[in-house]
């Protein structure tokens, strides 16, 4: 068929652009921006200005790595939404110039449901499985955590999201409370594995059906701390590894509690996993485990798909552009979806 898809991905503070043609990816390319660190966050002045100065270089990489010149993209994919407006624009801005320049489709895409179709990517030379439809899908990351059932590779359902803070984001602020660097989440999961899951017990505040909230958690560890600093100076220092551990087993079952019975109600054990937070090693391995004890068939991303990638974009436009789901060149990004 020969249908080369150039995503471009622009939603937060990487820049990437991927290639893929006919389902297979080409290339991925990634910039990354330290800056944000030292603030704690992203801030999203320095990140579209940041988004300015990659994009060009990114998109030369990963049509290079592709071995592909531009004559052979039948369609460029861009992040519509959800994501920080400034970078979006940037994204979105090269993604029209590019498709004028060249004559071809522009393709807008729902960030959230490319992480879900992650899973479709395949690769030249390796055995790929990907879920049957339809399958249920926890989509965790720092913005956003979701329960989805995926009936086809554009018609999702969400069933159940959260009502205040996403996953992701009481990992990244509760590790700040604790003095540990942006982002937080790794650093958790790396201190967890010498740590205690038992030692502290924190709040799993209730949601309705399949909802999800975790703003009472993260209030909740930041009195906990509070109280023990008081009594002890060096609490944090002395407990690291344990609240680490108990915090993210808290958030692990929070998770894997709701997954469960949304399973169970959907009567569906076609399970996958996506988003920035399913990079974390113990959520990895407890669904893992959840999975053969309830005959689940499981299916988690590869680490370089986990987090925020062109690939993910392009293989959603890929699929749309098979729909010939195509959009105008008047199209802009939103900041929410």
């Amino acid at each position: 068929m020969n249908i080369g898809i150039l995503g471009i991905e622009s939603s937060c503070d990487d820049t990437a652009a991927a290639v893929i043609r006919d389902g297979y990816i080409l290339s991925n390319v990634i910039a990354d921006q330290d800056v944000h660190k030292r603030y704690g966050g992203v801030v999203p002045e320095l990140a579209s200005r940041a988004h300015q100065q990659n994009i060009i270089p990114v998109v030369d990489q990963a049509l290079e790595r592709a071995g592909i010149g531009q004559d052979e993209i039948s369609a460029i994919a861009f992040t519509k939404g959800p994501g920080l407006m400034g970078s979006l624009l940037v994204g979105s801005s090269f993604a029209k110039g590019f498709a004028i320049a060249r004559e071809i489709p522009v393709i807008d895409v729902n960030h959230l449901q490319a992480h879900i179709l992650v899973h479709f990517i395949k690769e030249e030379g390796k055995p790929h499985k990907s879920p049957e439809f339809p399958f249920l899908c926890l989509l965790v990351s720092g913005g956003h955590t979701q329960l989805v059932i995926v009936r086809d590779y554009l018609n999702m359902q969400i069933i159940g999201k959260t009502i205040d803070d996403a996953a992701g984001e009481a990992f990244d602020k509760c590790a700040k409370v604790m003095g540990l660097s942006y982002p937080g989440g790794p650093s958790i999961d790396k201190l967890s594995k010498s740590g205690n899951p038992e030692a502290f017990q924190f709040t799993k505040p209730r949601a309705a059906e399949f909802d999800f909230s975790f703003s009472g958690l993260k209030t909740n560890f930041l009195y906990f701390i509070r109280d023990n600093l008081n009594h002890d100076k060096n609490f944090i220092t002395n407990n690291q590894a344990d609240l680490c551990a108990s915090l993210q087993r808290t958030i692990i079952e929070i998770l894997v509690e709701k997954c469960i019975k949304a399973s169970e109600s959907a009567g569906i054990n076609e399970i996958a996993l996506a988003g920035g937070v399913s990079a974390n090693s113990e959520l990895r391995a407890t669904f893992s485990r959840e999975a053969e004890k309830r005959k689940w068939n499981l299916f988690i991303p590869e680490i370089r798909y986990t987090t925020d990638n062109a690939a993910m974009i392009a293989i959603t436009g890929y699929y749309k552009y098979l729909a010939a789901e195509f959009a105008g060149l008047d199209i802009t990004p939103v900041a929410r979806i």
